[in-house]
């Protein structure tokens, strides 16, 4: 049986554009005599379409495009998620769905068992799961089709379980003889590796052929990975798509002894990336890619301070949109070093991008001299360092404004978690790129895009960080080292460990303290904060739902978080 594997990048909502992309795709895997062409997860939508699933219109369209793909089945047959209606006729009654189409018709439909609802997941808001499962017959060949989720809960791969049952072998004692398993799975760090060890333990325990068909591209906070992969029963590769690109490929599934091994590759097996920091930073290309292609946006403007957090984001929006695409402000005040504005210009050089120089010492004094009777009597503190960073976003919104631009913020998630940011200064924005990159792996994924030539200036990654809002100001004035600080960060934010168990491994009680309450304590700012590009396990986002309102003394005391 010939197979064709579409990994598509798919728009929520774009239900004329993405049909276009679907007929062409099975246009062209009839040219390849394929037998059967397989799309992912809630393709007729996109994934994921969150609240656009309570209007009525937006359902009709998804069932009418079933249709029109069901139409396109003439003579092969054609997997595809959907959302169906449950019988019951309420209007709100929802399954996630997969649909076999043969001769122009839908003619077997399957749901979803599992529905996740940790991290960025929330389907049992909006479907109700398969209480069974059962195969489907194309061609002769009993097919187990299942969604995403139903293919993670195998009792040998997980220690621990989310689920009682496990839709892959009730489908296997059913007597599905081919495994399908259609997905939307989202990336984030290791997990790439991760789910192609998963589908090849399922193939060679249950002793079938196992393809999975991930989406890929962009939507919102998510990256979706694509890396869409099959293993036969013996743990052989067949194939692997492209990680975070389209692709379309073909595997050729022996029929007689569909239970039996392949031979060593039944299609391509793409390289992908070679390690896990370059699946971060193209997570992070396409990401920015799609974010700004789907939102309407052509070019976007960044501030460019000559460090290296800006420095990062303007080659990764370089990367994404080109540099020509791509706009580098300078806003020096009297705090900026002289390598700071040289580094600024350097980068902009090296990339290519446009490059202005906008001073902002003018406005901050006029301000200054207007709130000075309000300050009288108030020596000067924090509120004149955020200023300056209030009249740089200022700056930028205005060319924003101007221009059509997409603002990019540059924050990393080592300083979003403490509060070491500015509301409506350098928060604002857009899209914030690396605000799920510790700073420890922006400093990586800096020397990472130098590894070819010098992008990022040696010098901007050799300086010690610093806001440059007073004189001689370094990060590590406010905050422990960023080594320390990440560490602390990862257990307390990723992995949900306790303030206890932070100093049982062997962390400085004090600065566990100090750095939890600052997390703590600034959800408010984060509640405000621009959409950022997940990478890691837990990002600040809405797979983090911790209250703004909420008596965090009774954790741990703080002072009164700085505006």
């Amino acid at each position: 049986m010939r197979i064709a594997i579409a990994q598509l990048d798919f728009t929520v909502g774009a239900f004329t554009a993405n049909l276009e992309k679907i007929a062409r795709t099975v246009a062209r895997a009839r040219a390849e005599r394929a037998d059967l062409c397989v799309f992912s997860e809630l393709a007729t939508t996109g994934y994921p379409p969150r609240d656009l699933l309570e209007r009525n219109d937006f359902l009709a369209k998804n069932l009418a495009m079933l249709d029109r793909v069901a139409a396109l089945a003439t003579d092969l047959g054609i997997i595809i998620g959907f959302v169906d209606r449950t019988p019951r006729h309420d209007g709100r009654s929802l399954r996630n769905a997969v649909a076999l189409c043969v001769d122009g018709k839908v003619v077997a439909c399957r749901y979803k068992s599992l529905l996740p609802t940790y991290d960025v997941f929330d389907e049992d808001r909006y479907f109700e799961p398969a209480t069974e499962v059962e195969p489907v017959s194309f061609r002769g060949v009993s097919l187990g089709l299942s969604i995403c989720e139903d293919a993670w809960n195998d009792r040998e791969f997980w220690p621990e379980r989310r689920y009682d049952r496990n839709p892959i072998h009730e489908l296997v004692d059913k007597g599905a003889e081919l495994l399908i398993n259609i997905s939307a799975s989202p990336f984030s760090r290791g997990k790439r590796g991760l789910r192609c060890r998963m589908i090849q333990q399922q193939a060679v325990r249950h002793e079938r052929h196992f393809l999975c068909v991930n989406q890929v591209g962009g939507q919102d906070e998510l990256v979706f990975d694509g890396t869409s992969v099959g293993f036969g029963p013996n743990g052989g590769k067949l194939f692997q798509a492209e990680d975070f690109a389209e692709d379309f490929l073909v595997a050729e599934i022996p029929e007689a002894g569909l239970c039996q091994a392949a031979p060593a590759a039944a299609g391509p097996i793409r390289e992908g990336s070679q390690s896990e920091l370059e699946e971060v930073y193209r997570a992070l290309v396409l990401g920015v890619a799609d974010y700004t292609r789907k939102c309407g946006f052509d070019e976007v403007v960044i501030g460019l301070s000559g460090g290296i957090d800006s420095a990062l984001t303007a080659v990764i929006a370089a990367d994404a949109l080109g540099p020509d695409r791509v706009l580098g402000v300078s806003m020096p005040s009297r705090y900026s070093s002289a390598h700071s504005k040289t580094d600024a210009a350097e980068l902009a050089n090296n990339l290519g991008i446009t490059f202005r120089t906008i001073e902002i010492d003018p406005v901050f004094a006029s301000l200054l001299t207007q709130l000075e009777p309000c300050f009288a009597g108030r020596a000067p503190d924090v509120t004149e360092e955020n200023l300056q960073a209030r009249v740089r976003g200022a700056v930028l919104m205005a060319l924003s404004n101007k221009l059509g631009s997409l603002v990019l913020t540059t924050g990393n998630k080592s300083e979003l978690a403490v509060g070491y940011c500015t509301l409506y200064g350098d928060m604002c924005g857009g899209l914030a790129v690396i605000s799920d990159v510790p700073k420890t792996l922006v400093f990586e994924l800096a020397r990472f895009v130098n590894r070819d030539g010098v992008r990022i200036p040696i010098s901007t990654i050799e300086k010690p960080p610093s806001a440059e809002l007073r004189p001689d100001q370094k990060d590590e004035d406010s905050l422990p080292p960023y080594q320390i600080l990440d560490r602390i960060l990862e257990l307390y934010i990723e992995g949900a460990e306790s303030r206890d168990e932070l100093v049982a491994a062997g962390l400085d009680p004090a600065t566990v303290a100090e750095v939890t309450c600052l997390v703590d304590r600034n959800e408010y700012k984060r509640r405000q904060a621009a959409p950022g590009i997940k990478i890691t396990s837990k990002a600040f986002g809405v797979g983090r739902r911790y209250p703004v309102t909420a008596d965090y003394r009774a954790i741990a005391q703080s002072p009164k978080p700085r505006p």
